[in-house]
């Protein structure tokens, strides 16, 4: 059937019908393509404020969350922005810690050492829990004013470097030095912390990094009894099936060196980056019953 229109159809008329309706479509695809949303669609992979999971159409004002990121991270944020103060590790010994908690956290992390990379830890750390232990307390009083979401504990210690080799030739082949099954707190072994807060003992750590107490001269505290009480908690885990990494810094010293290796063991050395080991620690509960070793 043939329609007769109102006007000719021509060339002319039929060209410049399709370039408008080209460039309708070119302004529908070019509004859309650049508006307020899409636009700025790449900022929110890296930074994401708020954001629709269904992709549903925006809320109002009112409606609309806003995702804060937690103060923690904020105050980590704002302090290694505007310090000056080097942390005590090099880059790529905290890359290897970093490595671990972002395998394990959230998790239990006890840090022999408060310092300037505290903050950095517990940031790492996010939704679990960190504690520091530290041999200053006027320090500790000063951190905490500064960082107050920091949990920290003062801790006093009785030995001093002069004696870390007489120490290390009573301790090395005492049953008591190395039954798992006795508590810290009752412990008979000269290495023995027992004088910490509860909750080093109650609790199930993921990770014990031992950099503290002081140790840089004969008179310093020395961290002999730090590592033995950090191999000692990770041995003491409940479950048979967990291990614990613990991580000793200043393994250039020779107490450090020695005693890592002597209680920590060789064998369970994971890696060395720079002066920091690393050792992967498994739960001995059943030592004495199944004939496991003190090390390998």
């Amino acid at each position: 059937m043939t329609t007769n229109l109102p006007f000719p159809m021509t060339p002319k008329l039929l060209l410049s019908s399709f370039v408008s309706l080209v460039l309708i479509t070119l302004l529908f695809i070019t509004r859309t393509s650049f508006s307020p949303s899409s636009s700025f669609q790449p900022l929110n992979n890296t930074l994401r404020i708020s954001t629709s999971s269904t992709g549903s159409k925006l809320q109002s004002s009112k409606s609309a969350s806003c995702n804060k990121i937690p103060p923690s991270l904020a105050d980590a944020l704002v302090h290694y922005a505007a310090s000056n103060v080097t942390p005590q590790q090099t880059l790529s010994e905290i890359s290897v810690t970093k490595e671990v908690l972002e395998k394990k956290s959230p998790c239990n992390f006890l840090v022999f050492g408060l310092g300037h990379d505290s903050l950095m830890w517990a940031t790492l750390n996010h939704g679990g829990r960190t504690i520091f232990l530290d041999e200053d307390e006027s320090w500790i009083h000063q951190i905490a004013q500064k960082f107050p979401s920091l949990e920290s504990y003062h801790v006093r210690y009785k030995t001093k470097v002069r004696d870390a080799a007489a120490l290390m030739a009573a301790t090395r082949d005492r049953e008591e030095c190395r039954s798992v099954s006795t508590d810290l707190r009752v412990s008979t072994c000269a290495l023995a912390l027992k004088g910490l807060p509860e909750v080093v003992y109650e609790t199930e750590w993921d990770l014990i990094m031992v950099d503290a107490p002081t140790g840089f001269d004969d008179e310093t505290p020395g961290r002999m009894t730090a590592i033995y009480t950090a191999g000692m908690i990770a041995r003491r885990r409940k479950d048979d099936g967990e291990t614990t990494a613990v991580f000793v810094h200043d393994v250039n010293r020779k107490v450090e060196d020695e005693f890592s290796m002597e209680f920590l063991c060789r064998d369970y050395m994971t890696e060395q980056e720079g002066i920091l080991r690393h050792f992967t620690v498994p739960s001995h509960r059943n030592y004495g019953l199944s004939g496991v070793k003190f090390c390998p």
